[in-house]
């Protein structure tokens, strides 16, 4: 079981499969930060205090921060699917291979 964060851009539905499969996700709108446009170092920064990795479509930004500090509780970038449950699969098999994800950038891409 990991503990995510995810942020502004992810979807609820993955969320929530996600959290099916014993996953321990908080939304940023479960978590009162939705619509503030908080800026992504601080989306990291408040995933980190929380220890929960963050979970995010925003690739490019945050494969960015990752490289200016491994100092997080874990980045997972996702390349976005229409098929919502079987995304959350893969970030599943992804992180569970990866356990621990501290200081870890974890790419999951797109089914071929």
């Amino acid at each position: 079981m990991v503990a995510f964060y995810a942020d502004e851009q992810f979807t609820l539905r993955t969320s929530q499969h996600l959290k099916s499969l014993n996953h321990d996700v908080q939304t940023v709108q479960e978590a009162g930060n939705a619509n503030q446009r908080i800026a992504d170092d601080d989306v990291l920064a408040f995933a980190t205090q929380h220890r929960r990795a963050v979970l995010t479509l925003n690739r490019r930004d945050f494969i960015r921060l990752h490289q200016h500090s491994i100092e997080h509780a874990g980045i997972v970038v996702v390349k976005d699917d229409a098929n919502k449950v079987a995304l959350a699969e893969r970030i599943h098999r992804a992180v569970e291979a990866n356990v621990p994800l501290i200081g870890k950038l974890v790419r999951v891409t797109k089914a071929d």
